[in-house]
C-alpha cells in the first residue's frame, strides 16, 4: 500500500512539474544516470598507432602490406595528432585484427599500437529504487552528477564505496532501529549500539535520563507542553521530526539492497548518539556525547567499544564557540573529524559550526547558489546541497533531499522516506553529505588527519561557484552576491551567489575528494638537538601511501634552492647543515607507485625545527580493518496482573519488572511509561483486553511479553422484588493467561541534537 501511494505521489509530482516549469528560477540539467561498464571493451576494426618519426606516418604502402598479410585491409585512416593515427580496418575477424596489431607492435618504426578502446564515465548506479533521478520529479539528484551542486557520488563510488572499518557517529535525536534501510549491525545493517545522553527527563521524552538506548521516542511539542517549563520559550508546537533517522540515512543508508535510498557511504557503520530530544538539547549533553563517540570515558556511561573517526552534528545555536573549543581540540588530537551544519537562519554561522577545527558546511541550491535559509560566513569549509523547491506555486519540492524517516506524528509510526511531496530541506542534510564523503576518504587512507580531511575535501571541491544571472522573481532584482555577515546588517535569508568568503572553498565533490584522499601523505619526523652549523638528520620514512599503493620515491629540496646542500636527497633519510643564522626550509616530496605526490616542509633554525606536516605513527597501515560487532544480550522480563478477580466495570493493575536497567514500556490500555519496574492502572476493561510489555536493551535488542485478561460475562439480574427497584451486586472471577515469551533483536542506539 505504501509503495502504491509513493508511486501515485510521483505521478502527481510529474504532472505538477509540467504546470510549474514556467516559474522555475533556473535552467536544469537533465542528463541521465550513467552506468559503469562490466569490463573494458574495444572494436577490433579500430587501432591507434603512434609512429616514432613523422616520416613513418607516410608509409601507407607498408600498412597496406601488413594488413593484407594479416587477413584484413585499411579501410580509412585519421590523423589524431602529429605521428598518431587511427586505422580503421576492413571487415576483419578478431584473429586478423590481433595479427595486425602484433605486426604493428613488432615494427621498429612504431612507438605504440593498441586498440581504440571504448571508455565509460566513472559512475556507479545502485539498485535502490529511489536513487534514479527523474528530472524535476524524484530521486537522489544530490548524490549524482546531474546538477551543478550535486556531489558526484556515482563517480566516487567507482573509486571506493567505503570501508566496514570506519565508524561515523551521528549526534542527533536518536534513531529508529527498525527502519529497513538502516537496521542494527548484528542484523546485517549499519547501526551500532549507541547511547542516550539526554539527561533532562522531560526533554528525553522516554521516561528517564541517560541510558544505553539511543532509539528515538519522538520529539513532538504539544500545545500543553509550551505552557510550562522547560518548553515555554523557543519551542514551537510541532510533530516529531525523526531528525536523527533522516541524517543517518544520508550518511550511510543500506545501499544496493533493492529498497529505498542509497547512502553516501555504502559500508561504514553509524554510531547513533542521542543528545537532543523535545526542544533540542543542552551543551553539557552534546559535549558528553562528542567525547563518548570518540572513545573518551564519560562518567556514568560505559566505554564506547566502537570509537568514531567522523562525527556529524546537524545541530547548533547562536553565540560564540564557547565550551566546544576545548572538546573539539581534544577530539582533533585523537584524529576525530567533526562535521557541523552551518544553520538555517540566513545569518552568521551558528555554534558549534563556528568553532576552529571543524568542517562547517553551508547549504546550496541545485544550481550552486546559496539556498536562502543557509547561514554563511568565513568559517564555512565548503558547501553541499541543502535542498530547495525552485517553484513558487506551492507544488512539489523539486529538489528535496530524499532520506529515511518515520511517519509518526508523536510516537513512532510506519518507517518511510522523504520525497518531493514530503519534502526535506536544511543544512542539517548538507553536513551528513560532507561527513559521508569524509568517511569514504578514511576508507581510502585511514591515516588522514582531521586537518588533511578538511584540506582535501576543499582540494577536491568543485570550483568556481556558479553565478545565477537571473532575476529573482520575488524581488524583481538580479540575484545578489553573498556578503560576509560581519558587514551585513540583516539576515541574508534569500538566494545569493556564493564567494569563497561566504560559502567556503567550493561545492562538495565526492569524486574529487577521493582523488585527493588517494594521494600519499608526506610526513617528516621533526629533528631535535639541533646545533648551529652541525648536521641535521632528515627523516621522511613515516610518509605513507593510500590503501593498496606504495611510496615509490623521496626527494628533498631546499626552498628556495639551490642552497643549502642536502645529502642523500633522493632517499627517505637525508641530512643538511643547520644554519649559522636565520632559518632554512627543506621540502620533502614523496611520489607513490601511480605517480601521485604530496609535499611537507620542514623549517630549521640554528637550534630548533618545526613542521606543519602530519605526524604518522611508525608502520601505520592505510587500510582500515573491518569492524567486528559483538552481539548484545536480550533483556528478560516478568509480567504480572493483579488482582485476579475483576468486576465487569472495575479496574485492575498491571505490574512489570525487567533485568534491563533501561526499563520497559507497557502497551495496550496503559499509557507509555519507561522504568525498570512499575505499575499502571488499567482503567475499565473490555471483555478481553491484551497488554504488551516492551523492554529494550543495549544496542536496541528487545523483548516483548503479552498478557490477556478475560472478564467473565455478567450473570442475569435477579427477578424484581415488590416495591420495584433493586439491582444485584455481583462478583466475577477473571481468568488470567500468560502468553509465551517472544524475543527478537531490535536496532542500534539513538541520537539527539538541535536540528538544522
Amino acid at each position: 500500500m505504501r509503495t502504491a501511494i509513493r508511486v501515485a505521489s510521483r505521478l502527481i509530482a510529474a504532472l505538477t512539474v509540467l504546470a510549474c516549469a514556467a516559474v522555475a528560477q533556473a535552467a536544469e540539467s537533465n542528463s541521465g544516470v550513467r552506468h559503469a561498464p562490466p569490463a573494458p571493451s574495444f572494436a577490433p576494426d579500430r587501432i591507434i598507432v603512434l609512429w616514432k618519426s613523422d616520416a613513418e606516418a607516410m608509409k601507407s604502402a607498408q600498412l597496406a602490406t601488413q594488413a593484407r598479410e594479416s587477413g584484413t585491409s585499411i579501410a580509412a585512416t585519421r590523423q589524431l595528432m602529429p605521428r598518431m593515427q587511427l586505422l580503421q580496418l576492413g571487415p576483419p575477424t578478431v584473429a586478423a585484427s590481433a595479427k595486425m596489431l602484433a605486426a604493428l607492435r613488432a615494427n621498429p618504426g612504431v612507438a605504440y599500437a593498441g586498440y581504440d578502446q571504448r571508455r565509460f564515465p566513472h559512475a556507479v548506479t545502485p539498485n535502490d529504487p529511489d536513487f534514479p533521478y527523474i528530472s524535476g520529479v524524484s530521486g537522489q539528484w544530490y548524490l549524482q552528477s546531474v546538477q551543478p551542486a550535486a556531489i558526484h557520488g556515482d563517480e566516487a563510488w567507482s573509486i571506493s564505496k567505503g570501508s566496514k572499518g570506519v565508524v561515523v557517529a551521528d549526534l542527533d535525536t536518536g534513531i529508529r532501529y527498525d527502519h529497513p534501510d538502516l537496521l542494527r549491525a548484528t542484523a546485517g545493517g549499519k547501526l551500532l549500539p549507541g547511547y542516550d545522553f539526554v539527561s533532562d527527563i522531560s526533554t528525553a521524552n522516554d521516561g528517564n535520563g541517560r541510558d544505553s538506548d539511543a532509539s528515538d521516542p519522538g520529539d513532538w511539542i504539544s500545545a500543553s507542553d509550551i505552557t510550562h517549563d522547560p518548553f515555554k520559550t523557543n519551542c514551537p508546537v510541532g510533530d516529531s521530526s525523526w531528525h536523527g533517522t533522516r541524517t543517518a540515512g544520508i550518511l550511510a543508508a543500506l545501499t544496493d539492497n533493492t529498497i529505498g535510498i542509497a547512502g553516501a557511504n555504502w559500508n561504514a557503520y553509524i554510531l547513533p548518539v542521542r543528545v537532543l530530544g523535545k526542544c533540542g538539547g543542552f551543551d553539557s549533553d552534546i559535549i558528553a556525547g562528542m567525547q563518548w563517540a570518540a572513545g573518551i570515558a564519560v562518567p556514568g556511561a560505559p566505554v564506547n567499544p566502537y570509537p568514531a573517526r567522523i562525527i556529524n552534528m546537524s545541530l547548533g545555536g547562536t553565540g560564540p564557540c564557547g565550551p566546544y573549543a576545548s572538546v573539539i581540540a581534544q577530539l582533533t588530537a585523537l584524529g576525530v573529524t567533526v562535521v557541523v551544519s552551518a544553520g538555517n537562519d540566513g545569518d552568521a554561522v551558528s555554534t558549534p559550526a563556528n568553532c576552529p577545527g571543524v568542517v562547517a558546511v553551508a547549504g546550496l541550491r541545485h544550481i550552486g547558489t546559496k539556498v536562502g535559509f543557509s547561514n554563511l560566513g568565513p568559517e564555512i569549509a565548503l558547501s553541499a546541497p541543502g535542498g530547495n523547491c525552485v517553484t513558487t506555486t506551492g507544488g512539489p519540492c523539486l529538489f528535496s533531499i530524499d532520506t529515511t524517516v518515520n511517519s509518526g506524528t508523536t510516537g513512532p509510526g510506519a518507517n518511510t522516506y522523504t520525497d518531493q511531496i514530503n519534502a526535506n530541506v536544511g543544512t542539517s542534510f548538507s553536513a551528513p553529505l560532507a561527513a559521508g564523503v569524509a568517511s569514504l576518504m578514511l576508507g581510502v587512507d585511514q591515516n588522514l588527519t582531521p586537518g588533511l580531511i578538511r584540506a582535501r575535501l576543499q582540494e577536491g571541491a568543485t570550483t568556481p561557484f556558479p553565478v545565477n544571472p537571473a532575476i529573482d522573481p520575488t524581488t524583481g532584482q538580479p540575484v545578489p552576491m553573498c556578503v560576509n555577515p560581519a558587514t551585513q546588517t540583516t539576515p541574508q535569508n534569500f538566494e545569493c551567489n556564493c564567494t569563497t568568503d561566504t560559502c567556503g572553498a567550493g561545492m562538495l565533490n565526492a569524486n574529487g575528494a577521493l582523488l585527493a584522499a588517494s594521494r600519499p601523505i608526506a610526513s617528516v619526523v621533526v629533528p631535535t638537538g639541533i646545533t648551529s652549523g652541525n648536521s641535521v638528520s632528515l627523516d621522511g620514512s613515516r610518509s605513507v601511501a593510500a590503501c593498496g599503493r606504495t611510496i615509490a620515491s623521496y626527494h628533498w629540496d631546499p626552498i628556495p634552492g639551490p642552497t643549502p646542500v642536502i645529502n642523500n636527497a633522493t632517499t627517505a633519510h637525508a641530512s643538511v647543515l643547520a644554519p649559522t643564522t636565520g632559518s632554512i626550509v627543506v621540502r620533502l616530496t614523496v611520489t607513490d607507485n601511480l605517480g601521485k605526490t604530496d609535499t611537507a616542509d620542514l623549517t630549521i633554525t640554528t637550534s630548533s625545527a618545526t613542521s606543519t606536516a602530519p605526524v604518522i605513527s611508525p608502520a601505520a597501515s592505510s587500510c582500515p580493518t573491518d569492524l567486528t560487532v559483538a552481539p548484545v544480550a536480550i533483556p528478560t522480563t516478568t509480567l504480572m496482573a493483579s488482582p485476579l478477580t475483576i468486576a465487569v466495570d472495575g479496574a485492575s493493575t498491571l505490574t512489570w519488572s525487567s533485568t534491563d536497567a533501561d526499563g520497559c514500556t507497557a502497551g495496550g490500555l496503559w499509557a507509555g511509561t519507561k522504568s525498570a519496574s512499575g505499575t499502571q492502572s488499567t482503567g475499565a476493561l473490555t471483555a478481553t483486553s491484551t497488554f504488551t510489555l516492551f523492554c529494550s536493551g543495549a544496542g536496541g535488542n528487545s523483548t516483548t511479553q503479552s498478557v490477556t485478561v478475560t472478564v467473565n460475562s455478567a450473570p442475569p439480574p435477579p427477578p424484581p422484588t415488590s416495591g420495584g427497584g433493586g439491582g444485584g451486586v455481583f462478583d466475577i472471577l477473571s481468568m488470567l493467561a500468560l502468553a509465551g515469551l517472544l524475543a527478537w533483536r531490535c536496532l542500534p542506539a539513538r541520537t539527539t541534537a538541535r536540528q538544522r
